[in-house]
């Protein structure tokens, strides 16, 4: 598989967004760890081969936690494919540092071979597809036989898919995607998202039959003190 090599993440704000590379024994890693554990353990017997990462609402963090969990899962050993399904407002190759100019809009609507539309992304294992150009109809493209046929493809070639899309409340685009899915994660950000929406967002993937797999909840703040004793893997007991 012929793969294009691109610059890899190395400004400041990407080191931040990609603190799972740039700083591995941190807590933020750790617990981008313990989610793709976490994951793992919650396949019940039956394959997480093709994830959705996805909010109820806008600025929650998805793009920036299912990054850091695709980080995590190359770590690992595994073959990871980030694809930017978010055909609306795209972010993954900012994190990334790739080109935007070819992408999953050109492999759905021109069929660009899918070898010229990935990027190598500078983390081992990791590879991402990009938007590319955005459309006037993402939907309908997101629900197209050419959708099946990448999911099928990237299967047989990695060894996890994780794909990005708008929130679910906002636009129709996940709840297109979600049936296609192996399991959804659902990102929630602390003071920021309404339970209303939360709950909505959570109500229309069931609708669809999506496999709600868990939640994250992000942007919490813990005391110092806990994440030195969180880093370092100790328990403290308490006493009142």
């Amino acid at each position: 598989m012929t793969i294009k090599k691109k610059d890899s993440i190395n400004n400041e704000h990407k080191r931040l967004e990609t603190i799972t590379h740039w700083h591995p024994k941190s807590p933020f890693a750790e617990a981008y760890r313990t989610l793709r554990t976490s994951i793992h353990f919650s396949s019940s017997g039956q394959p997480l081969q093709a994830l959705l990462i996805t909010s109820a609402g806008p600025s929650e963090g998805k793009s920036t936690t299912l990054a850091n969990l695709a980080i995590s899962m190359a770590q690992a050993g595994g073959r990871v494919l980030v694809v930017d399904a978010d055909l609306r407002k795209p972010s993954q190759h900012k994190i990334f540092g790739a080109l935007n100019g070819a992408g999953l809009t050109n492999w759905l609507v021109e069929g660009t071979p899918l070898d010229e539309v990935i990027q190598e992304t500078g983390v081992p294992g990791l590879w991402i597809l990009p938007c590319g150009p955005i459309p006037p109809n993402p939907s309908e493209l997101l629900g197209s036989r050419r959708m099946e046929e990448l999911l099928k493809e990237t299967r047989a070639r990695f060894d996890t898919v994780l794909f990005d899309s708008p929130p679910v409340v906002a636009v129709t685009d996940a709840t297109v995607l979600a049936p296609r899915m192996d399991g959804v994660v659902l990102v929630i950000r602390a003071k920021v998202a309404r339970i209303d929406m939360t709950r909505e967002a959570k109500e229309l993937l069931e609708k669809t039959g999506a496999r709600l797999i868990g939640v994250v909840l992000n942007a919490t703040h813990l005391p110092a003190d806990d994440y030195y004793y969180y880093y370092y893997g100790e328990k403290r007991r308490r006493t009142v």
